[in-house]
């Protein structure tokens, strides 16, 4: 079976010897060595201040708006993963849809100032498949409302906007380090915090609220990593640049294979790439339809990233409509990559793709 992406497992003698050091110090959690290890790596890695490790990237949103107080509206994109809009609801937020550019698949800062009300507290966007927003632009509307911008980076592992970390825009932006990821810690997360004073508010949350024995001066949850999750990380880390490398390959053997065939998505011209995902846009959702069964029957799985719109949530109150989300989540599909990816198995795909189009 070819998925539309396969979990790296990095040098296993290598993690067999951080699971070693586990065992010989007995500590599994509760910000461990490895932990404290992997986020000094991270950030140096990253360039970037503040990084705080925590269980997944849906609770790394959950903390972020927890940690930056947001109340009310929250003004965010209807093309991402379900987890930028289900983790507002479940902490009170009221998603409020802003709909996106149909080149760039990211959020239209053009619809973002329209939707601002007195009771908008935030931004959150998401950098779709690794590709960034206009950054400047989100930045300069919300200074203009005084809100509040939060950033879904759950693609973005080391791209750069500009020359520097596009993390380092808006006030928070969360990664993802789950296994499907070109970075992981099995499961995990992020949050590069910009504002020094916010930081240690985010430590205790994601440990309970506690900040000694006798304090607990914030309402917190459990959203700690574990040891075993940083050996991992410790690991891939090791190894990204040939990740890298080899991912590259892949993703430029189908962009020049399916080249005037499908549509690509409008990369931002500033910034780098991390050939995380490769998505391709069809005519119509007929025919992507027609390629998905296709390459199924030969026991190939690609995914239909984001489908449905998430402004077709039954649980969104009010009923919000997106025309340009709900059409590009019809017609983009995101086909496997991933670096061992073989090229006998990358040309059966293209071969599927064009004998169906």
């Amino acid at each position: 079976m070819i998925n539309v992406t396969k979990t790296y497992l990095p040098n296993i003698a290598k993690y067999k010897s951080y699971v070693d050091a586990i065992f010989t110090s007995g500590k599994v959690t509760n910000y461990g060595p490895l932990v404290q290890k992997l986020e000094k790596r991270l950030a140096e890695y990253l360039g970037v201040k503040n990084i705080i490790l925590v269980a997944n990237g849906t609770v790394a949103l959950e903390i972020a708006y927890r940690t930056l107080g947001l109340k009310g509206f929250a003004i965010t994109t209807p093309f991402s993963f379900v987890a930028t809009t289900s983790s507002l609801v479940t902490n009170g937020l009221l998603p409020i849809f802003a709909d996106i550019d149909p080149k760039t698949f990211n959020i239209d800062p053009n619809k973002i100032e329209e939707k601002i009300t007195p009771n908008t507290s935030a931004i959150v966007a998401t950098h779709v498949f690794g590709n960034p927003c206009d950054v400047e632009a989100i930045d300069a509307i919300a200074k203009k409302h005084n809100l509040k911008v939060i950033y879904d980076g759950a693609h973005t592992f080391g791209v750069k906007y500009k020359e520097k970390n596009v993390a380092k825009y808006g006030d928070i932006t969360t990664l993802s380090f789950h296994a499907t990821k070109l970075f992981h810690t099995i499961e995990g997360g992020a949050l590069i915090i910009n504002d020094d004073q916010l930081v240690q508010k985010a430590k205790y949350l994601i440990n309970f609220g506690i900040k000694n024995q006798e304090e607990i001066p914030e309402l917190g949850t459990n959203a700690k990593m574990n040891e075993f999750e940083a050996a991992m990380g410790l690991c891939v880390l090791d190894e990204i640049e040939t990740i890298h490398v080899k991912r590259k390959k892949v993703y430029e053997t189908y962009q020049n294979g399916l080249k005037g065939l499908v549509q690509y998505q409008e990369l931002n011209s500033y910034a780098t790439l991390n050939y995380s995902y490769f998505p391709v846009i069809f005519e119509t959702e007929e025919q992507l339809l027609k390629v998905q069964k296709a390459l199924n029957e030969k026991n190939i799985y690609p995914r239909r990233y984001f489908y449905p719109s998430l402004d077709t949530l039954s649980y969104i109150e009010p009923k919000q409509y997106m025309p340009i989300s709900r059409d590009i989540s019809n017609r983009v599909l995101c086909i496997p990559i991933y670096p061992d990816l073989s090229d006998e198995i990358q040309l059966s795909i293209m071969k599927i793709i064009k004998e169906n189009l």
